[in-house]
Parts: structure tokens; C-alpha cells; sequence
């Protein structure tokens, strides 16, 4: 375990409340291929996350560091928990959003819209009235060093809504590259990160922001622009604050769109998650490594504060 020095940037007061400077970077586990999707288990005090390329999800704990959760992963990318605790998972081999039953099973939430397969589920969140919102970019059948080589099947890259009852619907139609996805504490917007510059300069680092309505989601603007690389995966914390992976580390931004600070890591950042014993610890998944960064800050998603959702 290492710590970092010089990881704290300062762009505004309000980020001294919410990182303390003397707070460290540590790297927690390392040697992997690319690493994403952190999800915290309170319940089981460990952290879970994906090393997508060699289809693995690992397993981090205090006590017993790093160990495989599951092998043959199906190339799973993003996780999150559901509102009874499960494990629900984006697979890019499969091109499906996944629930893991509480005696191990696996369920198939989704994978098909209109007839066809989807593209490549990447990160998900689920809603408090049970429904599943998952992103579906095409990054895990672009090769097959995430997944499997093939051509899309749907005419775009959308932001899908599994409801409870297991209808998929697109609610949101005209990203480029949809990755990850979050609401506000209240659940009154949605975010969603604009990834596309990936493959094309012209498009805008950008986290755009969705007014929830009964009809659906609804442009509102650009929540923030990241200033190094573009948005990947990303968190809102309990006060409303957007924490997303960017080039240069994790970028934390005020409701308003300000600056707040960065925490400078090493690697690019892929996404994180908050989670610890206090729920103030933030999980950083970076390239071949995870990192820990103790804040004075608390996830939005209920399982980031307590042992159960």
C-alpha cells in the first residue's frame, strides 16, 4: 500500500470541508488490466470492482485485501446495488444488465430493445421506485479487448429505463457515447456523461444534467465540463456535489457547476464510488489500480451510508 503525496488541488474553499489536506492517496490494489465499476457492500464490509479485459471481478477488504469474486465475468463493466442489496451488473460480452440473486443465480434483466441486442451496457443506477437506468454506448463491441467485435444493432446509443415490472424503454436518445449515470440526492435530475470524445474531439467533456418529470427526463443543460480527457464513470454526493473521473484524476464540482477541487491520481481514472465503514471513504478505479481517499463526503445511493440499502 503507497501513499501519494501532492494529490490535492484546491480551486475553491468549499473543497477544504469536503477533503481534508492532509488526507492521503493510497493505492489499495494494483496489476490489474483495466479496472472499473467499484460497488461497496457495506453488509460485507468489502469492495467489489471489474477488471473487465481478463473477465474478472475482484474482491477488496480491510482485513483480507484482494481476492476473485467471480471468474468468467462476461466482461461486466459497471455495478451497482438494488434496493433489496443485490448485485446488479452491466456485461459487455453478454451486451446485457445482469442482477445476482441472493443464492448466486443470475438474472436477466435486459438485453435486447425493439427486437435487436443491445450494444454494450456500460454503467447503471437504480431508482428508488425499483426501475434500473443503464447507459448503452457501443465501447465493449468496438474490439474485442472489452468484449466481442460486432456490428451495432440499435440505430443509437441511448440511456435506457428497465421498469420494475421488466419493461425497457429509451428515455434519452441523442448522446454520442452515454457512460456513466447518477441522480440528485433528491432524484429531481439525472446526470449522465458525455464519453464520446473518446473517438472524437469535437465532442464536449460534459456531464449533462435531466429535469425528472412525469413524462420522462428533460434537457436541462450542461451540468459541468471536465478540463482534462472526458467524463467516464462518476458519483453525487449526499449534498448534491458531482465527483467524475477525468484524465487527470477525479474532478469535484458544485451543483452549480463550479470547480470545486481534484484529487490528482496517477493513472486515468475510470469511476469511483463511495463507500468505508463511515461511508466516507471514496474508492478510485484507475487503469491498472485502486486507490482510497478518506473525504468528508457520502455518497447520494443509499448503500454508500449504511450496511444495507
Amino acid at each position: 500500500m503507497s501513499l501519494l503525496p501532492d494529490h490535492l488541488h484546491y480551486a475553491d474553499d468549499r473543497f477544504r470541508r469536503l477533503v481534508h489536506r492532509t488526507a492521503p492517496l493510497e493505492r489499495i490494489a494494483g496489476g490489474f488490466t483495466w479496472v472499473e465499476g467499484p460497488v461497496w457492500f457495506g453488509d460485507h464490509g468489502c469492495l467489489l470492482f471489474s477488471d473487465i479485459p481478463s473477465e474478472r471481478v475482484m474482491r477488496w477488504s480491510e482485513a483480507d485485501g484482494v481476492s476473485l469474486f467471480r471468474g468468467a465475468s462476461g466482461f461486466a463493466n459497471g455495478h451497482t446495488r438494488d434496493r433489496q442489496g443485490r448485485l446488479v451488473s452491466c456485461r459487455h460480452g453478454s451486451r446485457d444488465v445482469a442482477r445476482t440473486e441472493p443464492d448466486g443465480r443470475i438474472t436477466v434483466l435486459a438485453d435486447s430493445h425493439g427486437g435487436r441486442r443491445l450494444n454494450s451496457p456500460n454503467d447503471l443506477v437504480v431508482a428508488s421506485d425499483g426501475a434500473v437506468w443503464f447507459t448503452d454506448p457501443t465501447y465493449g463491441i468496438l474490439s474485442s479487448f472489452e468484449g466481442y467485435r460486432a456490428e451495432p444493432e440499435q440505430p443509437g446509443r441511448h440511456v435506457y429505463r428497465i421498469a420494475p415490472d421488466g419493461a425497457v424503454e429509451a428515455m434519452i436518445t441523442d448522446f454520442t457515447q452515454p457512460n456513466g449515470l447518477a441522480f440528485s440526492p433528491d432524484e429531481s435530475l439525472l446526470y449522465v456523461a458525455e464519453s464520446g470524445r473518446s473517438h472524437d474531439p469535437s465532442v464536449a467533456p460534459v456531464i449533462r444534467r435531466f429535469r425528472m418529470t412525469a413524462a420522462g427526463p428533460v434537457d436541462d443543460g450542461i451540468a459541468c465540463e471536465v478540463d482534462a480527457g472526458f467524463p467516464d464513470g462518476f458519483r453525487v454526493d449526499a449534498e448534491g456535489n458531482l465527483w467524475t473521473s477525468a484524465l487527470d484524476g477525479v474532478q469535484c464540482f458544485a451543483p452549480d457547476g463550479d470547480l470545486l477541487g481534484k484529487v490528482l491520481v496517477p493513472e486515468r481514472v475510470s469511476n469511483l464510488a463511495f463507500g468505508g465503514p463511515r461511508g466516507r471513504t471514496l474508492f478510485i478505479t484507475a487503469t491498472t489500480g485502486v486507490y482510497r481517499l478518506f473525504v468528508d463526503a457520502q455518497g447520494a445511493e443509499p448503500w454508500c451510508r449504511g450496511a444495507r440499502p
